[in-house]
């Protein structure tokens, strides 16, 4: 498995209420994707990113960050592994990915996601 991308989930009551603070302020004003529930704003020239999360809204918890891998099986295979607390299963999502929430060691849940093709 090998990390593409790390994106960092923040947590807020309303992502339309603080949209143009990220959008405006930040500069991230491309909006990749809105599902009510969580976005993404990324700055155009520089690709950094940020994902708003409201509640997620197919799994038991909310997770820190998403890491984006590789090979999404052999990340979940190598989880399993190590013994480490899967919170979310494998899933195929219909917004057109993949993943599964593992529970590392300090307590954060890492949603581990690729995209499903």
């Amino acid at each position: 498995m090998r990390v593409r991308r790390i994106t960092t989930n923040l947590p807020v009551g309303d992502i339309d209420a603080v949209k143009s603070f990220y959008t405006d302020y930040l500069g991230l004003s491309t909006e990749e994707f809105n599902l009510g529930w969580v976005a993404r704003y990324t700055d155009p020239e520089t690709g950094a990113h940020v994902q708003l999360v409201t509640g997620d809204a197919t799994a038991p918890e909310d997770s820190a960050i998403s890491v984006h891998v590789d090979d999404l099986d052999a990340a979940y295979e190598e989880a399993v592994r190590a013994g480490y607390e899967i919170v979310h299963p494998l899933t195929v999502e219909k917004w057109g990915v993949r993943r599964f929430f593992v529970r590392a060691p300090d307590g954060t849940v890492i949603n581990v996601v690729a995209h499903h093709h």
